[in-house]
């Protein structure tokens, strides 16, 4: 289980980096939101996975820290498949690029120092 845990959390920094990443990409003028997007959900799914990996182990999870990283991390997809849809349609709009980066840094600050 405690493989299964380091896989799931590396691949949660990844899905981190392609948030940033993203997020950079848009605010240098290249306008690809694919992988702001798919970090957002990535983000989302694997982090509920390792809740529930955690919990199935027995390890402590605060529940309370979870409950604020979720509807951060909801947040951050709602901005990144907003911002996809309306690039799609041509209209860009890159205050949602800076919201899901800025969001998705909270989320990293909240991780290591509060549920650290």
């Amino acid at each position: 289980m405690k493989a299964l845990l380091l896989v799931l959390l590396m691949a949660h920094y990844v899905g981190f980096a392609a948030i940033i990443g993203g997020w950079l990409m848009l605010r240098n003028d290249r306008p690809s939101w694919s992988p702001l997007a798919w970090g957002a959900r990535a983000q989302l799914l694997i982090g509920l996975a390792l809740v529930g990996v955690s919990e199935a182990t027995g390890d402590k999870v605060s529940h309370a820290g979870i409950a604020v990283k979720l509807v951060i991390a909801l947040a951050v997809v709602a901005c990144a498949e907003i911002g996809r849809v309306r690039a799609k349609r041509g209209e860009p709009k890159l205050t949602l690029a800076d919201a899901a980066g800025a969001l998705a840094i909270l989320n990293a600050v909240i991780a290591f120092v509060w549920l650290g």
